[in-house]
């Protein structure tokens, strides 16, 4: 079974390549963003555990400090961190993940991993030999 797209050039294989691994980085970091995300969080969860602390033991100017302005601060601008993953989700990651696609679509007829299609096959014939 040939499980290679016909008819591309070495360049649009290669540029399909190209555009998978720039697809998979960005899953990456959408990884790191997320893992950004649920470390804010937690991190938040302990200034909230110190606040009624620092408010027992005399320290209400503290404890009003997190409680007024560092526990409903953003991370970026006024936003949370949940609405810094939700904009990347929307905007750039949604925008760049059509684009690979509609690229893919258009020269391989939507197949993914042109390049390790190919060197599969050359590998697995090489080793009939």
């Amino acid at each position: 079974m040939d499980r290679t797209p016909t008819g591309l050039t070495d360049d649009e294989r290669t540029a399909l390549h190209e555009l998978q691994l720039g697809v998979e980085g960005v899953h990456r970091a959408y990884g790191h963003l997320l893992a950004f995300h649920h470390a804010i969080g937690r991190s938040m969860d302990h200034f909230a555990a110190a606040e009624p602390l620092l408010r027992e033991s005399g320290h209400t100017a503290y404890a009003d400090a997190i409680r007024d302005d560092h526990l409903p601060a953003g991370v970026v601008d006024d936003r949370w961190s949940y609405e810094v993953v939700e904009a990347f989700e929307s905007g750039f990651l949604t925008d760049v993940l059509a684009f690979e696609e509609a690229v893919r679509s258009d020269l391989a007829g939507g197949q993914t991993h042109v390049a390790e299609r190919v060197q599969q096959q050359v590998w697995r014939e090489r080793a009939q030999d």
